[in-house]
């Protein structure tokens, strides 16, 4: 499954590359996130509650951020075990780019489910992620708007 999108930010580069390694901002933007760890200067532990379709779950997860190239672009790679919901896992580049005072993020994402994530079919799935990153990322561009640079 291969998921693509842009979104502009109305903050600095420099403040959103930041963000991106922030827990407290993380935590506040995951939809469904009940809590995050730092658990190196990259890498981070969660716990996300979600509903897909008919299955809810509460996932645990890793995430690792490689291929850094600050403040420009990073890989991220993660996965997750929801327990008798399955399982995803994936990676995205994530590149951030100036344009004035705005930044442009643009992600291109690839995901593999397992379980009965799996028997959902990939239209629901794939609806489903794009309406999870869409909240993520409106609510990381209102979190950086409420910051004072």
């Amino acid at each position: 499954m291969d998921i693509v999108g842009e979104h502009r930010i109305a903050a600095p580069r420099d403040l959103v590359w930041r963000a991106l390694f922030d827990v407290e901002t993380l935590k506040r933007c995951i939809p469904g996130c009940k809590e995050v760890e730092q658990t190196s200067p990259t890498s981070f532990a969660a716990k996300v509650q979600l509903k897909v379709g008919p299955v809810s779950a509460t996932f645990s997860g890793t995430v690792e951020l490689t291929d850094i190239d600050a403040p420009a672009s990073c890989r991220i790679v993660g996965q997750g075990n929801g327990g008798i919901a399955g399982f995803a896992k994936g990676n995205s580049q994530v590149r951030l780019a100036e344009d004035g005072g705005d930044t442009i993020l643009t992600y291109e994402a690839k995901a593999e489910i397992g379980g009965k994530l799996a028997a959902l079919g990939s239209r629901l799935i794939v609806a489903t992620s794009r309406k999870l990153a869409d909240q993520f990322f409106q609510a990381f561009a209102k979190a950086l708007s409420e910051v004072k640079v």
